[in-house]
């Protein structure tokens, strides 16, 4: 098995893996489940779920938002929204939420040019997210959000600042 870690677009040929994913009820609190997102964005051209490999094992998981409309989180119209992120609990704890966080904004710069600005929300009690999406570069601008279960914060990336 080879260590290269990946990012790419789902197919439906990760669906085995997607069903097979696991992912620890005290987290499955903060994030929605790959199987349910790849579900839900099905038949969505501006919501596209992506798959985080390590050689060809499925470890991760997110889904990027590129419309406007699904991003209530910034009057910016450049920004692209990250959403529903996880490691599979099989390949948590070994840097590889901070390895993919880290190739993201290239390939968003590479797909989504325009894109200019992630965003990505979180509920205020998580703080392994927090503590990770900071380490990773994203800033907290003091701006959140009252999500449905409670406070969110709302975190940027500059992609400005990507070559």
């Amino acid at each position: 098995m080879s260590n290269s870690l990946t990012i790419r677009t789902y197919e439906n040929t990760d669906f085995l893996a997607i069903k097979n994913y696991d992912l620890p009820e005290k987290q499955a609190i903060y994030t929605s489940l790959p199987l349910d997102v790849v579900s839900e964005l099905q038949n969505d051209q501006h919501k596209q779920p992506y798959v985080i490999q390590l050689g060809n094992d499925l470890i991760g998981f997110f889904a990027l938002y590129t419309d406007e409309a699904s991003n209530i989180y910034t009057s910016n119209k450049h920004a692209i929204l990250f959403k529903s992120f996880s490691i599979d609990s099989r390949y948590q704890n070994k840097g590889y939420a901070f390895n993919a966080l880290n190739l993201l904004p290239k390939i968003i710069k590479k797909n989504f040019s325009q894109k200019n600005e992630i965003i990505l929300t979180f509920h205020h009690t998580n703080t392994p997210a927090k503590n990770l999406y900071t380490k990773a570069g994203f800033s907290d601008k003091g701006l959140r959000f009252n999500g449905e279960y409670g406070e969110e914060l709302i975190f940027h990336f500059d992609l400005t600042l990507v070559n």
